[in-house]
């Protein structure tokens, strides 16, 4: 009986030294050092994808935000453009001889070269837009085909959602007719609240 016990006592404790040996407890911390790394690893994959979204697909909020820039680089560059349009019109009409006896398309010459310079920096302003587009697209070239798809979803849900066009009159325009100015998810609510209200009035009776 005593030799039982000495033997159940002496496994017992090889038991317990094997359990708190250094070798036992640095591959637990080993093994826990790893899970943790696995579990730390595991949103990279995620913060990668978000990181490279810019590349790939734009959500719509992401996609208003980038339109509502691109808009603007339209309308800041009109500004230079319209100025080099009305220097450069300026310069070669100023530098003109003029010869007040002889008209210009039955227009004092004066007159003409002034309406030219006018239609320069008009020039200017027309393609000042289309500059700013150019350099906006060229910046962002690394996303061009997403936000191109999403431009082409975008004018599908306005020609969608806008009112028919047969309803307008000239003294009562549609707002907004093409979205241009739609640069959030708000403006774009504000935008059909704005249309629906347009149908409305020409749809309805007034009392």
């Amino acid at each position: 009986m005593n030799a039982n016990v000495f033997v159940r006592s002496s496994n017992n404790a090889f038991r317990i030294s094997q359990r708190h040996t250094p070798t036992s407890e640095l591959l637990k911390h080993s093994a826990r050092s790893k899970f943790k790394s696995t579990k730390a690893g595991n949103p990279s994959k995620p913060s990668g994808t978000t990181g490279s979204i810019s590349e790939g697909h734009l959500s719509w909020p992401e996609y208003l935000n980038v339109r509502k820039q691109r808009r603007t680089w339209q309308n800041v560059m009109a500004i230079p453009t319209s100025l080099l349009g009305l220097i450069g019109g300026a310069s070669y009409f100023g530098s003109l001889e003029t010869d007040p006896t002889k008209p210009i398309l039955g227009l004092d010459p004066f007159m003409a070269y002034g309406l030219g310079t006018v239609a320069t920096m008009g020039l200017g302003y027309l393609v000042g837009p289309s500059i700013g587009n150019a350099i906006w697209r060229f910046s962002n070239r690394r996303v061009a085909s997403s936000i191109d798809a999403r431009d082409r979803e975008f004018y599908k849900h306005i020609a969608k959602n806008r009112v028919d066009p047969s309803l307008q009159n000239p003294t009562s325009p549609i707002p907004d007719f093409y979205g241009e100015k739609i640069g959030s998810l708000s403006q774009y609510r504000q935008w059909l609240r704005d249309q629906a209200k347009y149908k409305k009035r020409m749809v309805l009776p007034e009392d």
